[in-house]
């Protein structure tokens, strides 16, 4: 890992979070200059497995998607860790696993299980009293300060945003990195929840083209006082459209010009051919 999500955040203001879906995907970021990056459910569980986003694929399989994307950039990278999995010793084990792992971060949600994405209607939240317990569990798990915990609210569409925010004053006073009000639903509560939490600790927004949140620009968000602006469907839902055209061209017996597509040197330096050659170069066996 380069550096910390600590030193990510306070270098960028704010810091923007793509979210990577596969391990090309994140070493494409990582080119792009982003000083770090995030996995989030949706995007991994629908490339990976074409599956929705509903508490359906298991920890071990999160856990499988997340090791793989890694391979691919040495950003630190935040890690949606849905509800944790479980009771508060399954928490435990989610924080534990993730940072052996070398994850810089997680986002832990006071959804019940099984859990439903962020900006999904039907969502339903465990109370005060449990989110408390599965946080204070996973603070206290963490070995390195540095591995960041996110307590992520999504009692907006359940009991409303001053639920929310009540929420989020208690986690910030149990210790939670970085707090995230979850699909506030309108310009006037984007500009509230800064006003009512600002200066506890530093605040993330989701910024979703596809959800209920109304847009607004990084430059805004910070002077309103964001700190970490997450981006969750951009990218996946080019890479499906990118997909279906030219599966459409395909079918219809058309093949794409190179300068319509990336071309193979551009793959070749992606997938670092050069570095796997040298190697083979140095150690492999001398052609007979």
């Amino acid at each position: 890992m380069k550096h910390s999500l600590k030193q990510a955040l306070d270098k960028n203001k704010p810091l923007i979070l793509p979210i990577a879906h596969d391990a090309l995907t994140a070493r494409i970021i990582e080119e792009a200059g982003f000083d770090a990056y995030s996995i989030g459910g949706l995007p991994m569980i629908a490339s990976r497995y074409a599956m929705p986003d509903i508490g359906i694929v298991s920890f071990g399989e999160m856990v499988e998607g997340v090791r793989d994307i890694m391979r691919g950039s040495d950003l630190p990278v935040l890690v949606d860790a849905d509800e944790g999995y479980g009771d508060v010793k399954s928490v435990t084990r989610t924080v534990q696993t993730y940072e052996a792992m070398g994850v810089a971060g997680i986002s832990l949600e006071d959804q019940t299980s099984p859990k439903r994405c962020g900006h999904m209607q039907g969502k339903s939240v465990v109370s005060i009293e449990v989110a408390s317990r599965k946080l204070s569990a996973a603070l206290a798990a963490r070995k390195n300060p540095d591995f960041l915990i996110q307590a992520r609210i999504d009692s907006r569409s359940v009991y409303g945003l001053e639920d929310a925010i009540h929420r989020a004053e208690i986690f910030a006073d149990l210790g939670a990195d970085i707090l995230f009000i979850e699909a506030p639903q309108s310009r006037e509560e984007i500009e509230l929840i800064p006003r009512q939490l600002r200066d506890r600790v530093p605040l993330a927004i989701n910024m979703s083209t596809l959800g209920v949140t109304p847009y607004v620009s990084p430059p805004e968000l910070a002077n309103l006082g964001y700190s970490l602006i997450v981006c969750p469907g951009a990218i996946l839902v080019n890479t499906i459209q990118a997909i279906k055209d030219t599966v459409q061209l395909l079918k219809e017996g058309k093949l794409l010009e190179a300068e319509e597509g990336a071309s193979l040197s551009a793959v070749h330096d992606l997938v670092r051919i050069g570095r796997w050659q040298k190697i083979d170069e140095s150690f492999g066996d001398d052609p007979a």
